[in-house]
């Protein structure tokens, strides 16, 4: 039987969220809560298996407010601060589940995560830090509980980011360039989630429109945008622009794949 898959969108904003402290632009003041974007991650579920992608600023209030009680392990995509700031959180869940967490993340993100917790893998530990199972991985398939994970590495401008592909379900965040032995491990995705900064040309994130013209090259039938920037505009009316089967992501928004 095919293995159901659960995946929610903790937050779908770039690295200063929306609204962004101190502006006060149209998209920024909006009351629409779609346009509300706290960092983008997601959390991917099976019947027994959660698996965050990324442990944002704001993981601790992503987590409370989707009421989750469960994770089995977080997995990084790059080590920049808006998707490794929240890891030290995981320690609440190290409390009642009574087991550290495992952590996987490519070699220059193992890195930074000692040198940005540096408490966390000192060998005189302060009681209380968080309990993790490092892990190092490069684009070797490998199983967390009953889910199979597919890392594959996409560009941040000259910054090597992993995408993962779970399943027929593809996500990838920071990225404005993809080698083509690459796409063809994305081919053959139901869904895809992309990052889509803004409309303007930007160093290291596709646009909009490169977004868009990905997806169509790649031949998905469903793609959903995350890594969002106030520049984009508002939701509801960015969303009246776009293709058939191409949508904005939104925080709290719950795909089943």
């Amino acid at each position: 039987m095919s293995l159901n898959l659960k995946i929610t969108f903790l937050g779908s904003g770039t690295s200063t969220g929306i609204p962004m402290i101190g502006c006060s632009c149209a998209v920024c003041t909006s009351s629409n809560p779609k346009d509300k974007r706290l960092r983008s991650s997601i959390l991917v579920e099976s019947p027994t298996t959660a698996i965050v992608v990324d442990t944002t600023p704001d993981f601790r209030y992503q987590m409370l407010r989707i009421h989750n009680t469960k994770l089995d392990a977080v997995l990084f995509t790059h080590p920049h601060k808006d998707h490794i700031a929240g890891l030290d959180d995981i320690r609440a869940y190290n409390f009642f589940q009574q087991k550290p967490m495992d952590v996987y993340a490519n070699a220059l993100t193992t890195e930074a995560l000692k040198r940005e917790f540096a408490y966390v893998f000192a060998e005189k530990k302060y009681p209380g830090i968080p309990q993790i199972n490092l892990h190092t991985i490069n684009e070797t398939p490998f199983n967390i509980g009953d889910i199979n994970v597919l890392p594959f590495t996409v560009w941040h401008h000259k910054m090597p980011v992993l995408g993962y592909r779970f399943k027929n379900f593809t996500y990838i965040t920071d990225a404005n360039r993809i080698d083509e032995p690459v796409k063809e491990k994305i081919k053959g995705s139901d869904v895809i989630v992309l990052n889509a900064l803004r409309n303007e040309q930007h160093i290291s994130h596709f646009t909009l429109s490169e977004a868009i013209e990905l997806v169509h090259e790649l031949k998905i039938p469903n793609a959903y945008f995350t890594h969002i920037s106030h520049q984009l505009g508002k939701h509801d009316d960015v969303e009246k622009t776009l293709p058939p089967g191409i949508h904005l992501g939104y925080d709290g928004l719950v795909l089943h794949v």
